[in-house]
């Protein structure tokens, strides 16, 4: 049974930080690439970030320079370090892996102005 647990998130000022965690389990988690998405309200869900199993990284257009993901093998988690985070940055944010059903339940991020 595949899970995927998120934590993390909260309610932040514009400006600040927070990072999330997704933990995976019922998955060979170094073989697989991971995903952070987001929905915000009335809004379509959207990829944030993705990582390989080679550690090769990819981001929206509208988080890069501010968000950066990583992944502890390890662990079998994934993170999302969010820096300078912005009130349109609010939204669920969903650990996933890719091109699968296999979502987390999310964690609320809201940025308060």
């Amino acid at each position: 049974q595949v899970q995927l647990v998120e934590s993390g998130g909260g309610l932040v000022q514009a400006g600040g930080s927070l990072r999330l965690s997704c933990a995976a389990s019922g998955i060979i988690f170094s073989f697989n690439t991971m995903a952070w998405y987001r929905q915000a309200p009335g809004k379509q869900r959207e990829l944030v970030a993705t990582i390989t199993p080679g550690v090769s990284t990819n981001y929206a257009d509208s988080v890069k320079g501010r968000f950066t993901i990583s992944r502890d093998n390890a662990k079998n988690t994934v993170y999302l370090q969010m820096n300078s985070l912005k009130p349109e940055d609010t939204a669920v944010y969903y650990c996933a892996v890719p091109r699968t059903n296999y979502w987390g339940q999310g964690t609320q991020v809201t940025v308060s102005s």
